[in-house]
């Protein structure tokens, strides 16, 4: 019968190559069962761990296809796993040999290489009746719908809604997507002005922009002042007022 502390690994040879082997770990350390052959290629290399892979099933016999009869084969593993197995293997050694014995370490490679012809590739799936490529410029705008959601969940603070009435729900909706407009049309314009600053960080500008109104004393008209502001803040009002 073969023994639990089998295992599959690659070693790496002086010359470059790696050998695929089937090793066997005991108390004295590893020893190896079987060699499946060397090659410096990583597709011939899998070829042969398939090959060692199905020579461990065919030594171990067909799996077993039941919940319970899993169950049986820990529980009678468990009832013979000392500590000094656990200490001079390792846990995972240990136990990764229990998996690949009731088939939780097994891999379809059929389904791994038919996965495989995928990669590098995206597929779309839609119910549009619009052409490819149309398709596939509005998918690489969703970044913009999501960011949409995102700022007025955040910045412009949509939610939460401290209102009952239908008119003042939609009211405060409507603001929010108003000041949405607004910082989008801000961004606009600093873009097409290559501004040396972002959106937020011109919200945060703003933020330090001051003004003072104050009454004249002899001709008692009110004046309004904006106090100075720096440079970036005097490029931003600029760029606003285009």
């Amino acid at each position: 019968m073969l023994s639990l502390h089998m295992f599959l690994r690659r070693k790496k040879n002086r010359l470059g190559s790696e050998s695929v082997q089937v090793v066997e770990s005991n108390r004295s350390g590893y020893k190896v069962v079987k060699s499946f052959g060397a090659s410096r290629d990583e597709l011939e290399l899998r070829s042969l761990e398939r090959k060692a892979q199905q020579w461990i099933d065919d030594q171990r016999g067909p799996r077993l296809p039941f919940s319970w009869e899993k169950d049986d084969i820990i529980t009678d593993f468990m009832s013979t796993l000392s500590n000094s197995q656990v200490r001079v293997h390792g846990p995972e050694l240990v136990y990764g040999s229990l998996y690949d014995r009731i088939g939780y370490n097994a891999i379809d490679y059929e389904k791994f290489e038919a996965d495989a012809a995928w990669d590098g590739l995206k597929a779309y799936i839609t119910n549009s009746r619009m052409a490819p490529k149309k398709i596939i410029e509005n998918y690489h705008n969703l970044w913009f719908i999501e960011r949409a959601f995102r700022m007025n969940k955040t910045d412009l603070r949509i939610r939460p809604i401290y209102h009952r009435l239908r008119n003042r729900i939609e009211g405060h909706i409507c603001i929010c997507f108003t000041a949405y407009t607004i910082m989008l049309e801000l961004e606009r314009r600093l873009k097409k002005a290559n501004a040396p600053f972002s959106l937020n960080q011109a919200r945060e500008m703003t933020k330090s922009i001051y003004s003072i109104t104050y009454t004249l004393p002899e001709t008692k008209k009110e004046k309004t002042t904006v106090l100075k502001m720096s440079d970036e803040q005097q490029m931003l009002v600029e760029i606003a007022q285009k």
